[in-house]
């Protein structure tokens, strides 16, 4: 699960990949949705440039016009971006970063980490 407040290339980036690992785990029923919290009116078109550009197909992607995020998730109010791995329910790793701190280095702690949350499936 990410939040995100804006689109970046390091988002793009971590969101073609997270795509990739969301087909590549089919068979571990592993699932990704993106949810970006913004209440830009023209957040909705940019989101759905981002799937057709990027052929992002298998992770779900959502507007929330709530900057703030669902309020049962307390979404960090100056994290930019947020990622949630958790299986049944319970977190199994989190990440929150500021805007322009998500790296190339961070996407891939994220992606290394996804082994977390694929042995309970």
């Amino acid at each position: 699960m990410i939040f995100a407040r804006e689109i970046s290339d390091p988002l793009t980036s971590l969101v073609k990949k997270v795509n990739e690992a969301t087909a590549k785990h089919s068979d571990a029923r592993l699932g990704s949705f993106v949810v970006f919290v913004n209440a830009n009116d023209d957040l909705e078109a940019k989101v759905k440039k981002l799937a057709e550009t990027h052929k992002i197909d298998k992770t779900i992607l959502s507007t929330m016009s709530t900057p703030s995020g669902p309020p049962k998730y307390k979404v960090a109010k100056d994290a930019d971006v947020t990622v949630i791995l958790y299986n049944k329910r319970v977190v199994k790793a989190n990440y929150a970063f500021e805007k322009g701190k998500l790296t190339d280095a961070d996407v891939q702690k994220i992606l290394n980490d996804l082994p977390k949350i694929l042995s309970d499936k």
